[in-house]
C-alpha cells in the first residue's frame, strides 16, 4: 500500500457476496479500494489482506485465532484486527463493514482506533438499538440493515450502495484542512447542564487564545475528551465537571471508565481540573433506580433523567479515587475547589444543597493530593458557576500555559 486506501472489511466466508458489492460501488467512484478478510473459520478467500496476515497481529500469534470455537476467535480475530489498524493507520483512507452481532463485533474495536475524520462506516442489524458499546467515543457512521446482512436483495443492495456511496463522498470531499498557522490551539472542556455558566464563561474568556470543544459529561464525553487529548488534538484542558466519576464508581447511566483522567497522565499537557457536578449520579426514569437506593434524595431533572444525591461516604471514595490519578499527572496541573457549592443544585435554596458531603469530598481531596512545584490544589471561595470561580479558572490556566 503506498497511498491511503478505503478498504472493505468483514468475514468473507460468510458476507462475500455483500462485501464485494460495496467494493464495485466504492471502486465505481474512483476511489482506490482495497478488501481485509476477518474469517475465522480455515478457509482461504481472496482478499487484499488475508485472514491469516491478520490474525498473525494476535499477542498470541495467528493460533490463538483460529481455535475452532467461534466466541474465542471472534473475539482474539477483533483484537488482531485492532492491532493491524493501529500499525497501519496512515495507510487507511476509510473503513466500511457490514455484518451481523459478531461482524459488527469484529470491525468496530479496529474503527475505534482510527483518528477523528478517517471516515468509518458499520451497517449492522444491530444499528437501531443502543450502539455506543461499539462506537465509543469515535465518529463511527452505524447503519440499520434493515434486512439481515445475508444476501443481496432489493432492499439490501439499496442499504449497502448508500453506505458505500456515503465511505466514498467522504473520502473524496473531505473538507479543506484549515492553515495550521492560522488553527488556535485546542482547548477541551467537561460541561453538564447544571456547570454550563462556568464552562461559558470560561471559553468567552480563553476565546483569543484557544479554539474551544465542549464535552458534555455524558460518559462517553469525557472519552471522546481524551481521544482528542491522545490523538494531539487538544493542547491543554479544563476539566471543570468530573461528574462521570461519580456514575462509574455508583452505578450511574453516564459512568466514566477507569483510564478517566489517563491521557492527561500520558501526555502531561496542562491541566486544569475540578470537581463539578460530583453531587450527582445520573439514572434513567424513576422506575430505573436500583433498589439499593430507593431511600435515597433524588431530583427529577427531566421525566427520563433522574439525579441522585451523593453522601459524604461516596464524596470520601471519590475524592480518594480522584487524587490517586490526579497524583499520576507530572504536567502542569491546578486543582480547584469551589468552596461555594458544586453544581447548581448545590446551593442553599436548592435541593443537592449538603456542606456535610461537600466537606467530606475536599477534606479528602486535601488529604490525598499531593502538591509539588507543578502540581498544586487551590481553593476557591466562590461556587463553580459564579463568574468569579471561572475568572480564576481562566487565571489559573493562562498561569501554566
Amino acid at each position: 500500500m503506498n497511498k491511503p486506501t478505503a478498504f472493505v472489511v468483514g468475514t468473507f466466508d460468510t458476507k462475500s457476496a455483500e462485501l464485494n458489492f460495496m467494493v464495485e460501488h466504492i471502486a465505481a467512484s474512483g476511489i482506490d479500494v482495497g478488501t481485509i478478510d476477518l474469517s475465522t473459520s480455515d478457509q482461504s478467500f481472496a482478499a487484499t489482506i488475508g485472514a491469516s496476515e491478520i490474525a498473525s497481529f494476535h499477542p498470541d500469534g495467528a493460533a490463538a485465532v483460529f481455535t475452532g470455537d467461534r466466541g474465542t476467535s471472534v473475539a482474539a480475530m477483533s483484537k488482531a484486527f485492532e492491532n493491524w489498524i493501529i500499525e497501519h493507520s496512515d495507510k487507511v483512507a476509510g473503513l466500511l463493514s457490514a455484518g451481523g452481532t459478531g461482524g459488527t463485533a469484529l470491525a468496530t474495536p479496529a474503527m475505534r482506533v482510527l483518528p477523528i475524520g478517517v471516515p468509518k462506516v458499520m451497517v449492522s442489524t444491530v444499528a437501531s438499538g443502543d450502539v455506543s458499546a461499539y462506537v465509543g467515543p469515535s465518529d463511527m457512521n452505524m447503519m440499520y440493515s434493515v434486512t439481515d446482512v445475508q444476501g443481496l436483495n432489493r432492499i439490501s443492495r439499496e442499504v449497502l450502495g448508500n453506505a458505500a456511496s456515503s465511505l466514498a463522498g467522504m473520502i473524496k470531499f473531505k473538507p479543506p484542512a484549515m492553515s495550521v498557522a492560522n488553527e488556535l490551539p485546542g482547548l477541551g472542556l467537561m460541561m453538564f447542564g447544571v456547570t454550563t455558566p462556568a464552562i461559558q464563561a470560561i471559553s468567552k474568556n480563553l476565546s483569543d487564545t484557544y479554539e474551544p470543544y465542549v464535552f458534555h459529561a455524558t460518559g462517553v464525553g469525557g472519552r471522546s475528551m481524551e481521544k482528542l487529548v491522545d490523538g494531539g488534538f487538544l493542547s491543554t484542558v479544563v476539566d471543570l465537571t468530573t461528574t462521570e466519576i461519580c456514575d462509574m464508581m455508583f452505578g450511574g447511566v453516564l459512568a466514566a471508565n477507569e483510564d478517566r483522567f489517563g491521557a492527561i497522565i500520558r501526555t502531561k499537557i496542562p491541566y486544569v481540573g475540578s470537581v463539578g457536578a460530583l453531587d450527582m449520579v445520573n439514572f434513567g426514569a424513576p422506575e430505573t433506580v436500583p433498589e439499593r437506593y430507593k431511600d435515597r434524595l433524588f431530583y427529577e431533572h427531566n421525566p427520563q433523567v433522574t439525579l441522585m444525591r451523593t453522601t459524604p461516604e461516596e464524596n470520601k471514595q471519590m475524592g480518594k479515587w480522584i487524587c490517586s490519578r490526579i497524583n499520576e499527572m507530572h504536567g502542569p496541573v491546578r486543582f480547584l475547589l469551589p468552596e461555594g457549592g458544586v453544581s447548581a443544585l448545590d446551593t442553599p435554596d436548592m435541593p443537592f444543597w449538603n456542606p456535610e458531603a461537600t466537606d467530606a469530598l475536599f477534606t479528602t481531596i486535601e488529604a490525598n493530593f499531593k502538591s509539588s512545584d507543578n502540581r498544586q490544589l487551590i481553593k476557591i471561595p466562590h461556587h463553580i458557576n459564579a463568574p468569579e470561580f471561572a475568572a480564576d479558572a481562566a487565571a489559573q490556566l493562562r498561569s501554566i500555559t
